[in-house]
C-alpha cells in the first residue's frame, strides 16, 4: 500500500482520484492538491472514502516540494497543466519521489511541445534513485501500450502506423472544448506533422483530412492530420517505422467556430494591451468558454481512439486495428466526468499501479512504451477501457497506401 499525491483537479484529475480511491490496497492514501482548494474538497465529497486536500501553486517547486515533504508520498500524479511539469519534477527530484503525468512539457510563451525538456531529467532522476513515468494517459499513453503489444505479440517489424482519436460525442453547447481550452486549441492550430522514412513532415494546420469509417456504429467521420507528442517517443522507442501520423475528428461547427477565433485574434498567446492592462487573448477566451468539467452531465455519445499497424510476422504483410471505445454517459455515471476525461484519467491511474506494485520500475525518465505492456493491457479491461483488436488484412482501409 502507498500514498499518492495528485496534483491537479479538473475533469482528469477528478477521474484519477475516483479510480485511486476505489483501490486502498494500492492507495492506502490520498491527497489532492490544486490551486483551487474548493475543487479538491468538491471531488472529496464525491468519493466514498476520505481524502486529504491541499491548496497549490504547482508553478512554485518550492511550495510543491513543501507539501510532498509535509504528506510524504510515494508518488506524485501530475494531472495539472502542461506548463507545469518542469516544476513539479524539480520538487519530485529534490524530495526523491517518482513522478508521473500525461502530457509533455510545453512552454507558456511558445506553442510548441516535446519531449526533449523532460528526457533531459534522465540522468538526474537515475542518480537520485527515483523515477519519471511520461504520458500516461490515452494519447499519450494507452496508443503508445497498444503499439508496444502489437510490437511484442503480432509483429517482427512495424512499417507504418496511424493513430486515430475520434469524439463522436456531443455536449449541445455550439462552441466547446473536452479538455482544457487553452491546451486543446494550441494543439489544434498548431502545422500538422508526420513521421516518414526518419524524417519529420509539416503540412499546414488541419490542411491534410479524410473519411473513416469507425467500428461498432460509429461511422464515417473527417478525420484531419495533427501532429501528437506520441510520435515522438515512438519514433525513438519503437526502431524502424517508416511512416507515423496521427488524425483527429472535428465536427464542421467545431472548425468554423475556431476558424472565426484564429481570424479575430482570439487565439494568440502573446499579450496584447486593454484597458491599459496586457492580457494573453486564448486565455482569456478559456475564461469565457464553458469547462470542460461542467460537460459531463450534456455529453452524449462515444469515442474511439486506437492504432492501425501495418508490417511483417514471420515473412508475412500483416495489417492491424486496436481500439477502445468509450461511452460519454457511462463515464459520467461512474465518476462524474466525460469519456475524454475519462480515458486519460484511468490510464495515470494503471500507470501508478504498474510503479507503486513494481510491475514497472526503473531509475531515470521513461515513456510507457519501454516497459511491459502486458500487465498495463490486462487492467485496461479491468479497470474501464477495454480494448478489441482485428485484423483489417481483407478489408479496404484509406489509410494504407
Amino acid at each position: 500500500m502507498s500514498k499518492v499525491l495528485i496534483i491537479g483537479a479538473g475533469g482528469v484529475g477528478r477521474v484519477v482520484v475516483h479510480k485511486c480511491a476505489s483501490l486502498p490496497n494500492v492507495f492506502s492514501e490520498i491527497c489532492l492538491a490544486s490551486r483551487t482548494l474548493e475543487k479538491c474538497d468538491a471531488i472529496a465529497s464525491e468519493l466514498d472514502r476520505e481524502i486529504s486536500t491541499a491548496r497549490i501553486d504547482a508553478d512554485s517547486s518550492k511550495e510543491t516540494a513543501a507539501l510532498i515533504r509535509d504528506f510524504k508520498p510515494s508518488l506524485v500524479i501530475n494531472v495539472a497543466l502542461p506548463y507545469q511539469d518542469l516544476a513539479i519534477m524539480d520538487a519530485c527530484l529534490e524530495t526523491g519521489v517518482d513522478y508521473l503525468d500525461t502530457a509533455n512539457y510545453e512552454p507558456k510563451d511558445v506553442a510548441k511541445f516535446e519531449y526533449s525538456w523532460q528526457w533531459d531529467y534522465h540522468d538526474r532522476f537515475k542518480e537520485a534513485g527515483i523515477m519519471a513515468l511520461l504520458g500516461s494517459g490515452f494519447d499519450p499513453g494507452v496508443t503508445n501500450i497498444f503499439i508496444a503489444y502489437a510490437n511484442k505479440h503480432h509483429f517482427d517489424q512495424i512499417d507504418t502506423l496511424d493513430i486515430l482519436d475520434c469524439n463522436a460525442g456531443d455536449h449541445g453547447h455550439p462552441f466547446a472544448t473536452n479538455f482544457n481550452p487553452e491546451i486543446n486549441i494550441r494543439e489544434v492550430t498548431a502545422n500538422g506533422r508526420y513521421y516518414q522514412e526518419g524524417e519529420w513532415k509539416e503540412k499546414p494546420p488541419l490542411q491534410v483530412h479524410r473519411s473513416f469509417d469507425f467500428p461498432e456504429g460509429i461511422g464515417p467521420k473527417e478525420i484531419y492530420l495533427m501532429y501528437h507528442e506520441e510520435m515522438e517517443s515512438l519514433a525513438k522507442h519503437i526502431p524502424g517505422i517508416r511512416r507515423m501520423r496521427f488524425w483527429m475528428t472535428f465536427s464542421e461547427q467545431y472548425l468554423t467556430h475556431l476558424n472565426v477565433l484564429e481570424n479575430v485574434g482570439m487565439t494568440r498567446i502573446d499579450p496584447v494591451n486593454y484597458g491599459g492592462q496586457e492580457i494573453i487573448p486564448l486565455q482569456f477566451l478559456k475564461a469565457v468558454l464553458p469547462d470542460p468539467g461542467s460537460l459531463g452531465k450534456s455529453t452524449k455519445g462515444r469515442t474511439c481512439i486506437g492504432c492501425i499497424i501495418d508490417g511483417q510476422k514471420d515473412g508475412e504483410r500483416k495489417h492491424y486495428y486496436i481500439y477502445n471505445i468509450c461511452d460519454h454517459q457511462k463515464c459520467f455515471e461512474e465518476v462524474n466526468s466525460q469519456a475524454v476525461s475519462y480515458t486519460t484519467g484511468v490510464p495515470a491511474m494503471i500507470g501508478a499501479m504498474m510503479i507503486l506494485t513494481e510491475k514497472w520500475r526503473g531509475h531515470g525518465v521513461f515513456n510507457v512504451e519501454q516497459f511491459d505492456p502486458d500487465p498495463f493491457m490486462e487492467q485496461l479491461n479491468i479497470h474501464g477501457l477495454p480494448w478489441t483488436e482485428t485484423w483489417l488484412n481483407d478489408k479496404p482501409n484509406c489509410l494504407v497506401e
